[in-house]
């Protein structure tokens, strides 16, 4: 087992993994997990709001650099490295495990194979997701927001002295929470703890978990309103007879998500192995290039709720799709190799509104079947989640709060059924179980200076 001091020189023994605490202390406990789950909630929300005014800054400095020709090109493109550079050299060398969505960390330190990162950590996954995601990188929110979340509650946990279990508790809290936020889906945001996270059902963190959602959500609406995050329109229920072609939808994104995980992983270890270039060299490489793209297509690149928007409103070309899903394929990939933080839910849920909307055009086309492709569109959503992530629950409820789409339940659930089988059937395993090697590597090689 792989255990570290902590910044604040707390014991390097393993966290209590039973749960067993005082119930008498429920109560307080109960206030701190309102209390770390508001302000997980105005942390997370504040992240979201700069974000979206990151990407519309972005937008108006791309469009006036057009106007200085050769300039401005390399004006868009050394930004975009220069902010990259920067992101990963605030992980590199003051929380390494800010890297990446850090959802992988989280887990480890739930299931008791490492400590919990210091309080830095939330300063670091903040400011340098601001950064790379903001710059353009195709990375999600939602990995910083659940690693924040995690540590702001573990932290509320030490600050009233609880006991480590009830630690424990608050930081799973605490990670649903800032998934809750990022979506503004406080129940995808639950579920994705027990489903997830631990990987079984514990009352007290099915408690927590529902209760700092609900304080979390409370406050970021307050700050970003309660809006859905999808605009979608309200199909009718499909028919029996289309449910085929759903499930046939679910295979398609399954095999694409086998191929998706495969080229995450083969993208960090190209990293791995780029041993001559520093870390934070590579990422302002990995920046030049999304700062390439950038200049000529702006909309291609960050998290991509843009584009998912367009697909779901019916303002998508077609003919331009399958370029643009395999660009955001590449750059998906390349961009969480960068060592910069960002997760993968939006850029992952991009590529499965694409699959979802150009397999039922083809089924209109072929089959005539009478469901539009948007809706399609929406039922790949959840499917390709639950291909890449192997969480089926949390993406049907995910896309369900995103969309308000309750009258799909039934394909999406079809869906997400073969998306299952089909990677499980060609032995993929689930993306952040094979992330989380990577995290305990990490923790290993951070733990010999401490020991030597």
């Amino acid at each position: 087992m792989v255990t570290r001091n902590t910044p604040d020189g707390a014991s390097s023994a393993p966290l209590d993994l039973t749960g067993n605490a005082d119930e008498g202390g429920l109560v307080g406990l109960a206030c701190l997990i309102l209390l770390g789950g508001a302000l997980t909630g105005l942390v997370t929300a504040t992240f979201r709001m700069l974000l979206d005014r990151a990407e519309q800054l972005r937008e108006v400095l791309i469009a006036d650099a057009h106007g200085h020709s050769v300039v401005g090109f390399f004006a868009v493109a050394g930004a975009t490295a220069v902010l990259a550079f920067l992101a990963a050299f605030m992980v590199r060398h003051f929380s390494p495990h800010a890297t990446g969505s850090g959802i992988p960390h989280v887990e480890a330190v739930l299931h008791g194979i490492i400590r919990p990162a210091g309080a830095g950590l939330v300063l670091v996954k903040f400011v340098g997701g601001l950064s790379a995601i903001g710059a353009g990188l195709v990375l999600g929110r939602e990995g910083p927001s659940v690693q924040m979340g995690a540590i702001i509650s573990h932290v509320v946990g030490r600050v009233f002295r609880r006991t480590r279990a009830d630690c424990r508790v608050l930081l799973a809290a605490g990670a649903g929470a800032g998934l809750a936020t990022a979506f503004n889906a406080p129940i995808a945001g639950a579920v994705f703890v027990l489903e997830e996270l631990v990987q079984r059902f514990e009352h007290r963190i099915a408690i927590a978990a529902l209760g700092a959602a609900a304080s979390a959500i409370a406050v970021a609406r307050l700050l970003l309103g309660n809006q859905l995050d999808f605009q979608v329109a309200a199909y009718p229920e499909p028919g029996m007879t289309t449910w085929p072609l759903f499930m046939a939808l679910g295979g398609v994104a399954g095999v694409v998500a086998v191929g998706y995980n495969r080229s995450i992983l083969g993208a960090l270890a190209l990293a791995d192995r780029a041993t001559y270039l520093p870390a934070e060299v590579r990422a302002a490489l990995v920046g030049g290039l999304i700062g390439t793209v950038a200049w000529f297509a702006p909309g291609l690149v960050g998290g991509g709720d843009n584009i998912t928007q367009s697909i779901l409103s019916g303002g998508a070309v077609l003919a331009l799709m399958p370029a643009v899903f395999m660009l955001r394929f590449v750059l998906g990939s390349v961009s969480y190799a960068a060592g910069t933080p960002g997760g993968l839910f939006a850029p992952l849920l991009v590529l499965g509104t694409q699959i979802g909307f150009m397999f039922g055009a083809l089924c209109g086309a072929v089959f005539h079947a009478n469901v539009p492709p948007e809706a399609f569109a929406v039922v790949g959503m959840a499917a390709f989640f639950a291909g890449v992530v192997r969480a089926p629950l949390t993406g049907i409820i995910l896309v369900g709060e995103m969309t308000g789409s309750s009258s799909l339940l039934v394909p999406t659930v079809f869906a997400s059924f073969t998306a299952m089988m089909a990677a499980t059937l060609l032995r993929d395993r689930p993306i952040y179980e094979s992330l989380h090697d990577r995290t305990i590597r990490l923790e290993e090689r951070l733990q010999r200076p401490a020991e030597s």
